[in-house]
């Protein structure tokens, strides 16, 4: 675990000093800032949209950060030459890999409580102030686990463009994952029913841990629902971590 602690410490180091993080975050900050500017400009519940509009933000900038500096943390290793000194040494291929993970999921959770405490802090200036959000963010730190997974996975045997393009479209494949079991009535040829049976069942759904419309209408959730789209998100999390450590275990870096 020492040398997986190690790793993860690097990693969250290095990601704390790449500039498209603070560009994502800052950027985040002021959609959420101008939340009320942006209600005052459509028409419905100005506190609902407040709400609606900083939690999304911070779904979107959470998965962005995700992504774009996931998808690059094994490539630049390779990119620098680093990994040929990486692999000489006691270390498991698998552990390189975990401790990455650990890594990028830390600077992601670190800035999503930024993100969160600056989002309430809005909120409480408006009056708005409202526990059960938590609710909606906390599953979103769960689907920024499944999504940087995605992307550790492909950048375990591919190039960051590539990955961004894969993780991306899994990305809004997955959100619309529940259409494909709607998609296939409609569809008369046994393969393309198949198809959708595969993009329904292979690829993640996503659209789990969306409830923000839920918490933001004062909907009741039952506390079973999150717990079990928790558990949903850690397994696919652990799934695809372990197939990108299988992956990065096979390749040849001599």
């Amino acid at each position: 675990m020492r040398k997986v602690y190690a790793i993860a410490i690097n990693t969250f180091r290095e990601a704390v000093r790449d500039r498209i993080l603070y560009l994502l975050l800052i950027f985040a900050i002021l959609i959420m800032s101008t939340a009320r500017v942006v209600s005052l400009l459509t028409i419905g519940s100005e506190e609902k949209i407040v709400k609606d509009v900083g939690l999304a933000a911070i779904n979107i900038f959470s998965v962005l950060i995700g992504i774009f500096v996931g998808v690059g943390l094994v490539f630049k290793e390779i990119e620098k030459k680093t990994i040929y000194t990486i692999v000489t040494k006691p270390i498991e291929r698998y552990q390189f890999i975990v401790g990455k993970y650990f890594g990028l999921t830390m600077t992601v959770f670190i800035n999503l409580v930024i993100m969160a405490v600056i989002f309430y802090m809005v909120l409480a200036i408006q009056s708005y102030f409202d526990p059960d959000l938590g609710k909606a963010i906390l599953l979103t730190f769960v689907e920024i686990l499944v999504v940087t997974a995605i992307a550790i996975l492909f950048s375990s045997f591919s190039t960051p463009i590539l990955s961004s393009v894969f993780t991306i479209s899994l990305y809004v494949i997955g959100h619309l994952s529940w259409s494909f079991l709607l998609l296939k009535n409609y569809v008369d040829v046994a393969w393309g029913k198949r198809l959708c049976d595969f993009f329904y069942y292979v690829v993640p759904n996503l659209e789990y841990f969306n409830i923000r419309s839920e918490v933001v209408h004062g909907i009741p959730l039952n506390g079973w629902y999150i717990l079990s789209a928790s558990a949903y998100g850690v397994g696919w999390s652990l799934l695809l971590i372990t197939l990108a450590s299988i992956i990065f275990q096979r390749r040849n870096f001599n």
